[in-house]
């Protein structure tokens, strides 16, 4: 699947340097509000030391990763709602992302103007979440003016999205975003059709200037991101933007020594994608094909083996026969697919077989 991450956050704290770290694509930064007016996109491959050691058995031609999809949008501002600051086109960015990583701002800089005069972590996110909550209330009001007829009328779809729409209403009017509404499964599908803002799942990014974990600002940043997360079932993440741009720039090897240094065992940009799949319940597999190519796949966990396979072709969904499937640590122990197939590790299963993440799978199927 391609997953998309929308960069939102107030203008001026760090997302477009963070951005350029992530994608290395030099995208502009300035020192002052509104520098990405149309959304900087970015494709990065998803570091996973698993796919190097298959292909390291496998030996194929090439090796490729899934890849996640970082979008750059610009700063909202107080206001944004009602079309301060370019907002609603801004606003109509973040729909289109899966979800939204929101940067917070913690370090000073005397060159880089808040846009609120001074750097409050919680006040700037209840900033944005005013901005989206407003602008869901107006979406919905807007929806159940058009359903509003139709239900009065006996519509029996129409009452039961009047309904929602009502309890959804109060529940934003109570300043909680839609993401904490509890729903049940036809409730969910008539919400998803609403493309509400802040039923985005959320991971929120605390941007620090001291960039060694020990230092007293990287822990008071990590302890407040992780209490605001905690209370919304959201991820956080505490990274220097100003880190991961002077790494982008380095070898691995120079960017590994660096890091240790530092006191970190993984980049930012690592932190943050697993962050960013646990937030949305995602697991990888890898299939091998021959010596051709060594892959890994993205898909949402509790996926079945059919529709894992329809990843890689449709026409594998539609013939889907068995799934041959050997763990990634079983793989590993026995050192190669003869191995593990004289051992009897490689299993064969059916149609309802839920992937797990590290599974290596070859889908067996009719051709059309």
């Amino acid at each position: 699947m391609s997953l998309s991450i929308g960069i939102v956050g107030l203008p001026n704290v760090g997302k477009s340097t963070l951005f350029n770290a992530l994608t290395h694509a030099g995208a502009h930064v300035a020192k002052y509000p509104f520098t990405t007016i149309e959304p900087n996109v970015g494709v990065v491959p998803v570091p996973d030391e698993r796919l190097a050691h298959i292909a390291a058995i496998v030996q194929p031609e090439k090796a490729t990763p899934t890849t996640i999809e970082f979008v750059d949008i610009a700063g909202l501002v107080r206001g944004a709602s009602k079309g301060e600051g370019l907002g609603n086109q801004f606003l109509g960015h973040i729909r289109n992302v899966d979800a939204i990583a929101l940067v917070v701002r913690y370090f000073s800089d005397p060159d880089v103007a808040h846009v609120e005069g001074t750097a409050d972590a919680r006040r700037d996110v209840a900033t944005i979440h005013t901005e989206l909550a407003l602008a869901d209330l107006a979406t919905l009001e807007k929806r159940s003016e058009k359903i509003r007829q139709a239900a009065r009328s006996g519509d029996k779809a129409a009452q039961a999205e009047l309904a929602l729409a009502e309890r959804m209403l109060a529940h934003l009017n109570q300043g909680r975003p839609a993401r904490t509404l509890a729903l049940h499964l036809e409730e969910a599908e008539i919400a998803r059709a609403w493309n509400l803002l802040t039923a985005k799942p959320i991971l929120y990014v605390a941007n620090v200037g001291e960039c060694a974990t020990g230092s007293p600002e990287w822990q008071a940043a990590g302890a407040e991101m992780a209490a605001i997360a905690q209370a919304e079932r959201a991820q956080a993440v505490t990274i220097c933007a100003r880190l991961e741009d002077e790494l982008a720039e380095l070898s691995p090897e120079d960017a590994m020594a660096y890091l240790a240094d530092l006191g970190l065992n993984q980049s930012g940009l690592l932190r943050l994608i697993q962050a960013s799949y646990r937030l949305l319940h995602l697991v990888t597999f890898f299939t091998a094909t021959g010596k051709k190519e060594v892959r890994a796949w993205t898909v949402v966990r509790g996926t079945k083996a059919p529709q894992a396979a329809g990843k890689v072709h449709t026409d594998m969904e539609r013939g889907f026969i068995r799934a041959e499937v050997i763990s990634y640590p079983e793989l590993m122990a026995a050192g190669s697919f003869q191995v593990a197939h004289e051992k009897g590790l490689v299993r064969l299963e059916g149609r309802d077989y839920v992937v797990q993440d590290g599974d290596i799978i070859h889908f067996r199927f009719s051709p059309p």
